[in-house]
C-alpha cells in the first residue's frame, strides 16, 4: 500500500470519526432539552461524558460552531448557538463561481429559486389575510420612493421591503434564507461588470408589488413579483455582457 492510499485512508477515518463525534454532542443537546443560548458541559465534562479523545471533541466542535449549532465564547465557555446560514452562503457563493467556469449559471438559477419562494410566500400573506396593518413597510415604501427620487435605491433599502413583506407570517425561517440568498447575489454581483438601472424603475417595480399586497390581490401581486425578477434579469444578463457605467 503507498505512502499516499495510507494517508487517505487515515484521513477518511478521522473524518467519520469526527462526524460521529459531532452526532453525539446534537444528540446530547437533544435529550438534555438545552435551548438556544443555554451553556453546555464544559470540553473537559464531554470528553468525560462521550468517552472521546480531546482532538476529535475539538474537531467536532470546530465543524458544529461553523454551522452554528455551537457557539465558544473565549474565555466562557461553550453554549448552545443561534441558527445560522453563513456555511450556506460560503457553499453556495463558492460553486456559483466555479460553475461560471464550466459554463453554467448558478446565480441565475439561485434567482429562480428566490422568485418560486417569494411568490409562494406573497400567497400566503394575502391568503391569510395579514397583507395590511405593518406600518414598518409603508415607512420602507417611502424610504424608497425618497430613495429613487435622489437618484440611488440602496440595497439595504430594497433587502428591509423584502423582509418585511413577509414578516406577518412570523416565520423566522423564511428571513434567514432569503437573507442567505441575497447575501450570495450581492457578494456575487461583485464579479460581474456594473449595469445601468435606473432607479425610478426599481422603486416602481416594488410599488407595484406593495400596492398589491395592501389590496391583497393576489394576481396583481403575482403579476408584479413576475416582473420584478424579470427586471433581476435583465440586470443580470446586461452585467455579464458589460453593459453600462453604472448601477
Amino acid at each position: 500500500m503507498t505512502a499516499a492510499r495510507t494517508r487517505g485512508r487515515a484521513l477518511r477515518g478521522r473524518s467519520s470519526r469526527t462526524e460521529e463525534v459531532q452526532q453525539r454532542v446534537k444528540q446530547l443537546i437533544l435529550e438534555r432539552g438545552l435551548a438556544v443560548g443555554d451553556p453546555m458541559p464544559t470540553e473537559f465534562e464531554l470528553v468525560d461524558e462521550l468517552d472521546v479523545s480531546r482532538n476529535s471533541l475539538r474537531e467536532a466542535l470546530k465543524a458544529l460552531q461553523a454551522v452554528g449549532i455551537v457557539e465558544i465564547r473565549h474565555g466562557f465557555g461553550m453554549y448552545v448557538g443561534t441558527m445560522s446560514l453563513s456555511a450556506l452562503v460560503d457553499e453556495l457563493t463558492f460553486h456559483a463561481r466555479m460553475s461560471k467556469r464550466q459554463g453554467r449559471d448558478d446565480l441565475a438559477h439561485l434567482v429562480d429559486v428566490r422568485e418560486v419562494l417569494e411568490r409562494g410566500l406573497i400567497d400566503q400573506v394575502i391568503d391569510r389575510g395579514l397583507a395590511n396593518g405593518d406600518t414598518e413597510l409603508d415607512e420602507i415604501m417611502r424610504r424608497m420612493d425618497a430613495e429613487a427620487e435622489a437618484g440611488l435605491v440602496t440595497p439595504e433599502t430594497d433587502r428591509m421591503f423584502h423582509e418585511l413583506l413577509y414578516k406577518p407570517l412570523a416565520n423566522p425561517i423564511v428571513n434567514q434564507l432569503l437573507g442567505a440568498f441575497w447575501d450570495v447575489y450581492r457578494t456575487l454581483q461583485h464579479d460581474l461588470a456594473p449595469v445601468e438601472q435606473e432607479a425610478a424603475d426599481v422603486a416602481q417595480r416594488h410599488r407595484d408589488i406593495y400596492e398589491a399586497l395592501r389590496a391583497g390581490d393576489r394576481e396583481a401581486a403575482a403579476t408584479a413579483m413576475a416582473a420584478h425578477f424579470r427586471g433581476i434579469r435583465v440586470r443580470l444578463d446586461g452585467a455579464r455582457d458589460g453593459a453600462g457605467p453604472g448601477i
